[in-house]
């Protein structure tokens, strides 16, 4: 028997168990638009693709972790001592930074190509989700290592929840295991890390992409607009498959660049007597909201300076609400009213996000 007749009857074997061929037939039948925009499309897959590093350089580094009093001894330990093992941390880092980048950059082409209207509004809300989930992953993961850095940014990333009123101290004293950050903290981010949030990601994640899978890549308005004889189209396999491949290739090479020639440091073992180094600030996509409570505190200054802090949650609550339910307003024709006034809002999210971030870099002392 050659080796082309036992593939081929251990595909059969699996594929009759299985039913792989219906797959490969409905992705031969799935197409994707092509048009100025089609590029777009393929943030979902690198976020996607992002997830998998996530994963496997996460497993590698629960090998060798030790949370609780131990943690700085064994990252220090996986950075130095074992082999490659700063390789793998600094891949871990540097890819979740990029995953969360990605999902925004999707989030943003999904608004404004319009791709959250009927009958996708379940699509928009999955992915508002995950990216929510995304940055908790990224807030509790940063603390892990327990150096001086991870330590004081993660003291005053936790000072945003105690602003809420009435009960962000309780919210904040929950997560920290006690009024400050210890090792308990570290137990409870480590459980949340590798436990709780992958229990939640990954399942909405697969309902996210059945979404996908189900209702299609959405066209932008001026796509949809044309007759049906002069709308482009490629085959998902292997045409979109196959782009889609090399778009992860060249993730994975920025990746391995950043990884190796700007490795993820660990600084000093955290001392919770001495005084926070100047310039510690949240990670940049926590920097926003930050900013914001920074400059409304200095606005309402004085006595009234808890007012500002009220203010910047709300105001900042009160956008992301508006910004998840906007498929339910923007139902209507593709350039009406409501469709011109949320493109307007998309762009004032983008400049409001990104003045306030740069904003709070500049600003850092």
């Amino acid at each position: 028997m050659t080796q082309k007749s036992v593939a081929s009857s251990v595909y059969e074997w699996v594929d009759e168990r299985l039913g792989l061929s219906e797959l490969v037939a409905f992705a031969r039948h799935k197409t994707v638009p092509v048009h100025s925009q089609t590029f777009w499309y393929y943030w979902g897959g690198i976020s996607l693709f992002l997830f998998l590093v996530q994963c496997f350089t996460g497993v590698l580094l629960l090998v060798y972790y030790r949370p609780g009093a131990e943690a700085y001894e064994s990252v220090r330990q996986i950075t130095f001592v074992m082999h490659f093992g700063w390789l793998i941390r600094s891949a871990h880092s540097w890819s979740a930074n990029l995953m969360i980048f990605s999902i925004m950059v999707h989030m943003f082409s999904v608004f404004f190509m319009k791709a959250y209207r009927k009958p996708r509004e379940f699509g928009w809300l999955s992915g508002m989700a995950l990216l929510g989930l995304a940055s908790v992953f990224g807030f509790s993961g940063y603390l892990l290592p327990m150096d001086e850095l991870s330590y004081f940014a993660t003291k005053v990333g936790l000072q945003i929840p105690v602003a809420i009123p009435f009960v962000g101290a309780a919210i904040a004293n929950m997560l920290r295991g006690g009024p400050e950050v210890s090792e308990f903290t570290v137990q409870r981010f480590f459980a949340l890390h590798v436990v709780v949030l992958p229990a939640l990601f990954l399942p909405l994640l697969g309902f996210h992409l059945w979404l996908v899978q189900r209702h299609g890549n959405a066209a932008p308005p001026s796509v949809e607009a044309l007759p049906p004889e002069q709308r482009k189209s490629m085959p998902f396999m292997p045409n979109f498959l196959r782009k889609d491949l090399a778009m992860w290739l060249i993730s994975l090479n920025i990746l391995a660049l950043l990884a190796s020639v700007f490795p993820w440091t660990l600084g000093k073992p955290f001392d919770s007597l001495a005084p926070a180094p100047a310039g510690i600030h949240p990670e940049w996509y926590f920097m926003s909201p930050f900013e914001m409570l920074k400059l409304l505190g200095f606005v309402f200054s004085g006595k009234y300076a808890e007012f500002g802090e009220i203010a910047g949650i709300l105001l900042f609550s009160l956008g992301i609400m508006l910004w998840v339910l906007i498929p339910f307003y923007d139902t209507r024709k593709p350039t009406g009213q409501r469709a011109r006034a949320t493109h307007y809002f998309g762009l004032l999210a983008i400049f409001a996000l990104l003045a306030t971030t740069i904003l709070g870099y500049w600003t850092i002392r």
